[in-house]
């Protein structure tokens, strides 16, 4: 859900084809929102799938106990390993 108590302070600006924008302004008023709300939603919950889809997951039981083994048994350090850890990560 989006954060709507706090008031809106920043602006998002796009260019877009005329013909997106008008398929765009159809979907909104087909369930009665504006342009704005319904990209600012669809956005949104794009966002939150992404993010979510990489912090958290979800296993069956058999799959939980197959991740703790793994988590138990760690690999040996070898090269590649070794390089990984020392890359930075592309966030940071």
């Amino acid at each position: 859900m989006l954060p709507q108590d706090a008031p809106k302070d920043t602006l998002i600006n796009m260019r877009v084809h005329s013909s997106t924008r008008d398929f765009i302004d159809k979907a909104a008023k087909s369930i009665g929102k504006d342009r704005s709300d319904f990209m600012l939603e669809a956005a949104y919950e794009k966002a939150q799938e992404i993010l979510l889809d990489r912090t958290e997951f979800f296993l069956d039981d058999a799959q939980w106990e197959k991740f703790n083994r793994i988590l138990d048994n760690p690999p040996k350090p070898n090269k590649k390993l070794l390089a990984l850890l020392a890359t930075k990560a592309p966030w940071e």
